[in-house]
């Protein structure tokens, strides 16, 4: 299948997104305002929604880049975790938002914690913005989360299928897979 040709239909909106971007910037304001904050993007797929949230996070921080993979070009978690970029500065002692963009079968993120807690942070908190409860393989405690969403492929502000479809404002289910 072409990857330029899926027929996309809009799932959650701009505004929809915007709107909850800008809550939880707030309440994670009202959380860590004051404290030694770093907060960690998890590359490819949550870099706009991590843009966009620590941009509503009115406290001083540092930025931090953890590169994994677990599709590897596929529409579903291999379960395998694969690190492409690791930290560049050490976290030791300081508190950490790590923003994930979706949270399905919950290994990715358990690795991403575990990662992180080795690394004698004060604390963590993890945000993610999708989370699809029905996809979960293993628990995996979430302290933010934008949008509960059924277990579908979804692409668009960040996610892609095969590296297209990031750059789309929205959230869109993906409607001619079978």
């Amino acid at each position: 299948m072409n990857p330029k040709s899926l027929n996309l239909k809009t799932y959650i909106s701009e505004e929809q997104l915007q709107s909850k971007v800008k809550q939880i910037g707030e309440e994670l304001t009202a959380k860590l305002k004051g404290k030694s904050v770093v907060a960690i993007c998890v590359l490819k797929g949550s870099f706009l929604f991590y843009s966009d949230l620590i941009r509503q996070i009115n406290t001083d921080m540092t930025c931090e880049f953890f590169g994994v993979s677990s599709y590897h070009g596929g529409t579903s978690s291999s379960g395998e975790v694969k690190v492409t970029l690791d930290l560049s500065a050490p976290i030791e002692g300081q508190h950490v938002i790590l923003v994930e963009d979706i949270v399905d079968t919950g290994l990715t993120m358990n690795y991403l914690k575990k990662s992180i807690e080795s690394r004698n942070p004060a604390s963590i908190t993890t945000v993610s913005l999708l989370e699809k409860p029905e996809a979960l393989k293993v628990p995996c405690k979430l302290d933010y989360v934008g949008f509960k969403i059924t277990n579908e492929f979804v692409v668009g502000y960040g996610l892609d299928y095969q590296g297209y479809y990031r750059n789309l404002p929205f959230i869109a289910q993906v409607q001619n897979f079978q």
